[in-house]
């Protein structure tokens, strides 16, 4: 839930990572606190489907600070107390992250939500996450006459895949010609797009992954970032998989270092890579089950990437 900035970030020795893309933009070193607009998703009230995601509890990436209710400065001052400590020099990136953050068809509501966040002492910018099919071009305008310099405002989409099949199989209810539709308008207003995938979707093989990376590589986005797909109790998925319904394929940490691996050597060199894995709390996670610490699979990962540069030459 939150992103340090680091100059000498081990992640940026072998590919551009988010540190760069972030020291561009901001002269300090910046941290995202997550903030829980209240919001829920189409997909889950009924405005295109019921149930959400399959793979989606939100509780398994939603920070004891970033609660719902609560107003969104008390949030984010609550999460300033708690990385000030550590970081007294620190600048802050409003992340609204739970849900769909711009599904509300009052653009007044949320653009007061959005100026709430930037009022906060020590907050430089947004980075609002939502879903492609949810960003008309009334609140792309809106947030465009926002963004005052580049990386003030930055719109992050879910993509998940590419493939539409995937997209029905885990009920996403939007397609990929949303997301390339809403991430080249994102482009044409001035703001900096992101991409969200999950690696290891039920019916995806290595090749269909590898395949995303090369359509999310041909659009203009300056960010991207991906995670093993988790099984996480409280999910259809989990119930889905109980019950035998299909089978789907756990990644050893291994095969994922490897695919992970080869993403970077695929992708458009321009776009940085914020992180390819995520966490989820230990009482939620089902599989994969690791028990690797993110700096433990960073430098696994670099390992297999020098080897990989060394036999190239």
């Amino acid at each position: 839930m939150a992103c340090k900035q680091d100059s000498k970030n081990v992640m940026g020795q072998f590919y551009r990572d988010y540190s760069d893309y972030l020291s561009e933009r901001f002269d300090h070193k910046m941290q995202k606190l997550t903030v829980n607009a209240g919001f829920t998703c189409p997909n889950r009230d009924g405005t295109k489907g019921y149930g959400g995601c399959t793979y989606c509890n939100n509780q398994a990436f939603n920070p004891s600070f970033a609660q719902k209710g609560e107003s969104i400065t008390s949030q984010l001052e609550k999460a300033k107390h708690f990385f000030a400590r550590k970081y007294p020099q620190m600048r802050y990136l409003a992340y609204f992250q739970a849900y769909t953050n711009t599904h509300s068809s009052d653009i007044d509501r949320l653009m007061n939500m959005y100026f709430e966040a930037l009022s906060v002492d020590g907050i430089d910018g947004l980075i609002i996450g939502t879903r492609p099919d949810c960003m008309p071009d009334e609140l792309l305008k809106e947030l465009s006459d926002l963004n005052s310099f580049p990386g003030k405002v930055m719109i992050e989409y879910g993509a998940e895949s590419s493939f539409n099949e995937t997209l029905v199989r885990i009920n996403r209810c939007h397609t990929w010609e949303e997301t390339v539709d809403a991430v080249k308008r994102t482009h044409d207003a001035g703001i900096d797009t992101g991409l969200h995938f999950i690696l290891g979707l039920p019916g995806e093989d290595e090749e269909m992954m590898l395949n995303t990376v090369d359509k999310a590589s041909e659009l203009p986005i300056q960010t991207i970032k991906f995670h093993q797909l988790q099984v996480i109790r409280g999910t259809r998925l989990a119930s889905d998989l109980e019950k035998h319904l299909y089978e789907l394929h756990t990644f050893s940490i291994d095969e994922y270092l490897s695919l992970c691996a080869k993403i970077i050597q695929r992708i458009n060199p321009n776009i940085a890579i914020e992180r390819f894995t995520s966490q989820s709390p230990d009482e939620l996670l089902i599989s994969p089950r690791w028990g690797l610490k993110n700096y433990e699979f960073v430098n696994r990962l670099n390992s297999i990437l020098r080897k990989i540069r060394a036999t190239s030459h």
